[in-house]
């Protein structure tokens, strides 16, 4: 875990249980290294519209994105992956790493949660590094959510 989160989570008593695992860079990969770990398997997808903002998807593993629902509900004309280059700016993170915690470092990115995530009384997530999985209970994310200064939205359907 990097250190500014670790201060981040401590400064707001945010509470959380650490699972380390190989590194893993997929949602496949995941599976096979994480069974043991207990919570909602997430997937977190970062996207760029055509105006320049960024979206930070966190959704279900399981789940498959709808670019076209969220096209529609922000009313963009385009909604892309972001590049490694944009990723690595704005949330200081490489592709495989990619976590709802990098929301610490965002400048120009809304986070965009899945209301069955939202729902759930346990998530798993990156560190921002992927070679463990933080568990934070419904009431630590929300409290994660709450203190960034970035804007978080609970959206019916990713």
């Amino acid at each position: 875990m990097d250190q500014e989160l670790k201060t981040f989570l401590n400064k707001h008593n945010i509470l959380y249980s650490e699972y380390k695992h190989p590194a893993v860079f997929t949602v496949a990969e995941s599976d096979k290294v994480t069974k043991h770990i207990p919570g909602l398997r997430t997937k977190n997808l970062f996207l760029k519209d055509n105006l320049g903002q960024f979206y930070l998807v966190c959704m279900p593993s399981a789940k498959r994105l709808d670019i076209k629902h969220l096209k529609k509900y922000f009313q963009v004309k385009k909604l892309n992956f972001a590049t490694p280059e944009e990723l690595a700016a704005e949330l200081q993170l490489k592709p495989g790493s990619v976590s709802p915690l990098a929301m610490i470092h965002a400048k120009n990115t809304i986070i965009l949660i899945d209301q069955e995530v939202w729902n759930a009384k346990e998530i798993g997530v990156h560190p921002n590094r992927n070679t463990s999985t933080l568990v934070l209970k419904h009431e630590a994310f929300e409290r994660f959510c709450s203190k960034l200064s970035a804007p978080h939205k609970v959206i019916p359907n990713a």
